[in-house]
Order: structure tokens, then sequence, then C-alpha cells
């Protein structure tokens, strides 16, 4: 077995759509970055990287490759996922946690949980999703951007590993 723990903020900025967990939020302020920022995933992928020992999202998919402009993170985690699978590891479960005054996260949860669970390829009941305020602290707090943390348990295939 092995544990990765991940973690990425994004500000907000005008004009961008919003996506979390891998779900579009409608009518909200999206978030600042080089993809399509969405600091849930972001914070996964790091998780499960982690958890491998193959690095950071920031090593496999670097701000400066023009090739990852725009890209939805969804297919970032994809093929992360496909990293995994050929480095012999198998996802257990991911439990995460979003940070952020704005938006409320309950309405949206079992939709990212889902889509999550879907990309990892784990039954739903292995990928858990809090959304958590700071109580008007901080960067979030003041509602500058969104924060996430995320740890994956991993199981090696001795026969790859």
């Amino acid at each position: 077995m092995r544990v990765g723990q991940g973690f990425d903020v994004h500000k907000f900025e005008a004009g961008r759509e919003l996506w979390l967990g891998g779900i579009k939020i409608e009518d909200h302020i999206g978030l600042a970055g080089h993809s399509d920022a969405d600091v849930l995933i972001h914070a996964v992928i790091d998780a499960l990287l982690g958890a491998c020992g193959i690095g950071d999202i920031g090593e496999l998919f670097p701000d400066s490759d023009n090739a990852f402009k725009g890209i939805r993170s969804t297919i970032l985690l994809e093929k992360v996922v496909s990293e995994l699978e050929a480095a012999g590891h198998k996802i257990i479960n991911v439990d995460s946690v979003i940070i952020c005054e704005t938006p409320k996260i309950l309405p949206y949860k079992t939709k990212m949980r889902e889509t999550l669970a879907g990309i990892m390829k784990i039954p739903l009941d292995r990928v858990m999703i809090k959304g958590k305020t700071t109580e008007k602290l901080g960067f979030t707090g003041r509602k500058e951007g969104i924060a996430a943390t995320a740890v994956a348990l991993l199981e090696e295939n001795n026969e790859k590993s």
C-alpha cells in the first residue's frame, strides 16, 4: 500500500469558467490557470502521483508547455490513471477537501464524485469530497480563490512493482 497527498490553489479570475471535480459550475467566476484550473483534480493528481512516486503535476504537465494550455483537467487525470496502471498500481480510494466560501460544494458533490470515480475506475464509495470554509479567514475566506487537498491510497501489483 502507498499513500500520497496533494494540494492546490487557484485565484478567481473574471472571464473564465469554473471547473471543479470535472464539472462546470454555472454562473460563477472561474479560476486562473494554464489549464482549466480545476483545483480539486489538480490536488487529486498530485496525491496519486505522490503515492506512485512518479513526480508531480508540474513535472508531468508543465505550465510552460502550450500543449496543456486550456486543457481539461479530466484529460490530465485520465493520463495519470493510465500511468499508474502501467506502473502496476491500483487506486484504492481518494479523500479530498475543497476549501472555499463560494461556491457552496454540497449541490455539486455527488456529480463530482461520480465524475472522478469514473475516470479513476473505482466505486463511488471510494471517492470522498468535503466542502469546507475558513470562516471568512485568509484568501479563501475573502473569496479570492479556492484551495483543495487530497489523499490517495494505492495498492501495488507485486508482479509489476
